[in-house]
């Protein structure tokens, strides 16, 4: 779990106005499903792969059947129901088939897009990855579209008032640091970056020094004196 919160970015996101780690939630039930429901009889080895475009992995399976599965097709099959209980009882997992329920309805908040599950002798899960993709709605029990707008807008200015102090804080600190670098401490995008620094400079919090290899960022008095 450790590689893929050092590799993905934990992107911001409210759920029944509690904030909840989308990467989290996807990281654990990932690296659950591979011990879970691996073939321990066989050599294959398991991988996790990181791309910028997508996050795979594959393990050794034994296959009920052959192709792509989704929550409206799957049927839950224990594998390994003593491992399975296991993560149950140490809260790593919930009920049989959980998992797969779950990566379907967040990972489409964290990039957009569903992930996929290909059953065969070597089970494939392909999560889609796009850093530059911002679920900003938090989801709750009422769905209509005034309460939506409403979360739509309290979870923007929940994002900003977080991120913008943090950023001041850091740039305190750091004033020549680069907006790779700020993705990296505050573990968002680089686009997310870009939007909050326009935000800091439109607003006269912050300005650039300089050229922007050479150059270094500012806290104006306003900036200083904010109450964010």
């Amino acid at each position: 779990m450790d590689f893929i919160k050092k590799h993905l970015p934990d992107k911001f996101f409210l759920e029944d106005e509690n904030r909840v780690s989308l990467r989290n939630i996807i990281a654990r039930e990932i690296v659950s499903n591979t011990l879970m429901h691996r073939e321990y009889t066989s050599s294959y080895a398991a991988k996790l792969v990181i791309k910028k475009e997508q996050m795979y992995t594959e393990n050794a399976n034994r296959a009920a059947g052959s192709g792509f599965i989704t929550p409206e097709n799957l049927e839950p099959n224990p594998k390994n129901p003593l491992i399975a209980s296991f993560f149950r009882n140490i809260g790593r997992a919930d009920r049989l088939g959980s998992g797969v329920h779950k990566l379907f309805k967040y990972t489409k908040f964290y990039s957009g897009k569903d992930p996929v599950f290909e059953e065969g002798d070597v089970f494939r899960i392909v999560m889609p990855l796009d850093d530059d993709y911002s679920f900003d709605m938090g989801i709750g029990s009422e769905t209509n579209t005034e309460t939506k707008e409403i979360n739509r807008e309290t979870n923007r200015e929940n994002f900003l008032k977080i991120n913008m102090a943090k950023t001041l804080a850091i740039i305190t600190e750091e004033p020549s640091i680069t907006q790779s670098e700020l993705k990296d401490k505050l573990q968002i995008s680089l686009m997310s970056v870009k939007r909050l620094m326009k935000v800091l400079q439109d607003n006269g919090m912050i300005e650039r020094i300089g050229s922007n290899r050479k150059g270094y960022w500012k806290i104006t008095r306003k900036g200083g004196h904010s109450s964010i």
